[in-house]
């Protein structure tokens, strides 16, 4: 775990993405938040994705938005994906 910190620490304000993996419950979003918010983007949005949790014909739109009439049950206005809820963050 101590390894893992130390990582995080050099890492934080890289211009880079981090992969966080593991088993359910270990703590992969309280290591993800944490690290958010001693970085310089703490000022920014954290958005918290459960790719599990998301069916896989929703994925892209999820992720990625869509407009007005896309789809079936979509929103009449057409949603912001997350990412770029994100960006920034």
């Amino acid at each position: 775990m101590q390894r893992l910190i130390d990582q995080a620490k050099r890492l934080v304000n890289k211009k880079l993405n981090i992969l966080l993996h593991g088993e359910s419950g270990t703590g992969k979003e309280v290591l993800a938040k944490a690290l958010h918010d001693s970085s310089l983007r703490a000022r920014k949005p954290f958005v918290a994705i459960n790719c599990a949790s998301i069916p896989e014909s929703l994925i892209e739109s999820e992720l990625f938005g869509y407009t007005a009439g896309s789809f079936t049950g979509g929103r009449s206005k057409g949603a912001r994906g997350l990412i770029l809820q994100a960006d920034g963050g």
